[in-house]
């Protein structure tokens, strides 16, 4: 039987294993699906909200059960880990409130008067949705497509990484204990060739898959000829850029953060960054001073700030890429060795922040997922816009500004999914997350969001023949 095994980051030592799921069980998971997913879109609305609401309040009791067990899955320190689920609550209730809403996105959509005629037009669940979550935040990402979906009156089957399974496993035991009908949300543990025959020959609907640009190509390959509605949410390699106005103290703050939490893993993490001139020497100063406070440890330990990589293989690729840089002339203002657990083939990696770099290089233009950032002065707007384009991603931007009308105008012009304004790396449940270029297309959250995961049914009745 085939076996997925978690390595824990941490230590390198096998922290879940569990048996893949054989196509019995697989063809079995879809067919209870379906018939579920007919009994679960008579369920009225609001009772729907009201199970998910369930499911959170048991997910928050477990926050400390839950965050140990991402500590030990992905790497993120414990100091942290248990936030994620405090997301997961904002991010759920917000959609549930939204879906009962009296005028809300799953309401129907009332046309003028017409005499002797009634018209509407219904949002119909799309059927069953596979979601396709990744490890680097396991229930954020996850959650981002399960309620909506469920909440819109579609079955769900959760495939998560093979570095988070307990996730997909904990999300599911939470819904089937607040209430949720048995086959309404389940999990499979796939491998790749499983998954994707999941989208070419299985009952699904939608896809919604969150990871690579390969990994999205490969599912936009599988459903060809299929007619599924797909949404990929697929990373980036975000900007930022600190206008001459910013508030200096605040901005070296966040974009620090934004580029360092979670050790860089996360798809709208700041990978590159544009300051102005008249800014650009204190801003480096002040970051360099503010990055050597963290503190790379082993993330069970609650001292440390600073986690390992998901695996080593992931620390070297962004070492490679730094290294590589380095040849081309950038310059590195962290010495690694102030790092004690910084090493070449550990997922352990000191942070790292360059300068003298261009769009040539590949730490500035090729996503790397990791604790490092290249900052590079700009002498107007103009320069900055063009720089934060020049990309073959389209996830977020961020402008540090005190002139709203100023970062308005340059937004309209950005190509991005999200625009910032004095923060960065955050998802607004009640704004549509999406994005342009190979960070993918469709969308999750708000209002927007649910008309990915139904589909419109026109109701047309003369009244008087």
């Amino acid at each position: 039987m085939q076996k997925l095994q978690c390595i824990s980051p941490i230590d390198n030592s096998v922290y879940v294993e569990r048996p893949l799921a054989t196509d019995y069980e697989i063809q079995n998971a879809l067919n209870n699906a379906q018939r579920a997913q007919l009994g679960w879109k008579q369920v009225p609305v609001a009772e729907r909200a009201a199970l998910v609401r369930a499911a959170v309040n048991i997910l928050q009791r477990k926050k400390a059960e839950l965050a140990r067990e991402i500590c030990w899955q992905m790497g993120r320190p414990i100091a942290y880990a248990g936030g994620e689920i405090d997301g997961l609550a904002e991010r759920a209730l917000y959609m549930a409130a939204l879906a009962e809403s009296p005028e809300g996105p799953l309401s129907d959509i009332q046309l003028p008067e017409k005499p002797d005629f009634r018209r509407f037009i219904r949002r119909e669940p799309l059927g069953t949705a596979f979601v396709i979550a990744p490890w680097n935040y396991p229930y954020l990402t996850a959650i981002n497509a399960v309620v909506p979906a469920l909440l819109a009156g579609n079955s769900v089957i959760l495939k998560h990484s093979a570095q988070a399974p307990l996730c997909a496993e904990r999300l599911v035991e939470a819904f089937a204990e607040a209430g949720v009908p048995p086959g309404v949300f389940q999990y499979l543990h796939l491998d790749h060739r499983d998954a994707e025959q999941m989208v070419i020959n299985g009952g699904v609907q939608h896809v919604a898959f969150t990871g690579s640009v390969a990994g999205g190509a490969a599912v936009e390959t599988a459903a060809a000829g299929r007619f599924l509605s797909v949404g990929l949410e697929l990373g980036g390699k975000d900007p930022a850029y600190v206008r001459a106005d910013a508030d200096l103290e605040y901005a070296v703050a966040s974009v620090v953060d934004g580029a360092f939490f979670n050790s860089g893993q996360s798809c709208c993490g700041i990978e590159r960054l544009y300051v102005h001139r008249d800014l650009y020497s204190e801003f480096v100063q002040r970051s360099v001073a503010l990055i050597y406070k963290y503190r790379l440890g082993r993330p069970d330990e609650t001292e440390t700030t600073l986690g390992p990589l998901v695996r080593a293989s992931a620390a070297d690729f962004v070492r490679d890429q730094i290294d590589e840089a380095l040849a081309q002339g950038a310059q590195a203002h962290i010495d690694g060795s102030e790092f004690a657990l910084d090493r070449r083939g550990s997922a352990y990696m000191a942070p790292q922040l360059l300068t003298n770099v261009n769009h040539s290089m590949r730490v500035m233009s090729e996503e790397s997922f990791g604790p490092v950032l290249g900052v590079m002065p700009v002498s107007d707007d103009a320069e900055a816009l063009a720089l934060m384009n020049d990309s073959e991603y389209g996830l977020t931007a961020a402008i540090y500004s005190a002139d709203e009308q100023a970062a308005l105008a340059m937004g309209d012009q950005l190509q991005t999914g999200t625009v910032f304004l004095n923060r960065c790396d955050y998802l607004d449940p009640a704004l549509a997350w999406t994005g342009v270029k190979n960070s993918g297309r469709g969308c999750t959250l708000s209002g927007v969001g649910f008309e990915h995961l139904t589909r419109p049914k026109s109701f047309h009745f003369k009244l008087r023949p």
